[in-house]
């Protein structure tokens, strides 16, 4: 195999993990969907052209997600936005989730559309994404939080005159909903565990374009 074949293989293994983790991660960040969507809606096409060394990417916004290749889909279509940077300065600009880093990549287009792309990359951005699943992970707390001080308002005060069966009862009830407690906060650390491995392999996938293409 050719160091040409070998380089577009690569780059090929690269996109699929990087679109699986994006899919991923779309599901988890509710405010990543939201920004995706006005593309997705249009089904946009983007070209990022990198240099140093020179890479060419595909990414086509759709309902199911962001779609990467390093062939067109669609020979016949012209890109709705084209992005020509430097390797580096792209991976930096996702990394940093630096909004003068974005700002600084050339993109030609129609303004709106390109306006949306650079929302989108700051929105992908490695701490815009740790923030997403913060508040995410804290929104629904709060939540659920909420339901268990209605719900405990809600409860009718006990009497005096009560059997003594009947505190039993009362007494496993409230250790059932310390159990339930317990679970969702289980389940959201779990949830929040892993959106970071996700979050971790985009970063590793970043980091060998830049370390395996600089060697080629």
């Amino acid at each position: 195999m050719s160091q040409s074949s070998l380089s577009q293989s690569l780059l090929n293994a690269i996109l699929v993990l990087a679109e699986s983790a994006m899919t991923m991660v779309l599901r988890f960040d509710p405010s990543l969907r939201k920004t995706v969507y006005p593309l997705a809606k249009q089904e946009t096409l983007v070209i990022v052209r990198t240099y140093l060394p020179h890479t060419q990417v595909y990414a086509t916004f759709t309902t199911k997600g962001v779609l990467l290749d390093s062939k067109p889909f669609d020979p016949t279509r012209e890109p709705d936005v084209v992005i020509n940077t430097y390797t580096h300065q792209f991976a930096q600009a996702i990394i940093s989730n630096d909004v003068r880093q974005i700002d600084k990549i050339t993109m030609r287009g129609d303004a709106e559309t390109v306006a949306q792309v650079r929302a989108f990359l700051t929105r992908l951005g490695v701490a815009s994404l740790f923030q997403g699943i913060l508040q995410t992970v804290k929104g629904k707390t709060k939540k659920d939080d909420g339901k268990d001080s209605d719900t405990t308002k809600a409860e009718p005060n006990y009497r005096m005159q009560v059997a003594e069966q009947q505190k039993q009862l009362n007494a496993l009830t409230i250790r059932n909903r310390e159990l339930e407690i317990s679970l969702k906060e289980a389940k959201s650390k779990q949830k929040t565990i892993v959106i970071a491995l996700i979050v971790a392999s985009l970063v590793a996938v970043l980091a060998v374009i830049l370390g395996v293409l600089d060697v080629i």
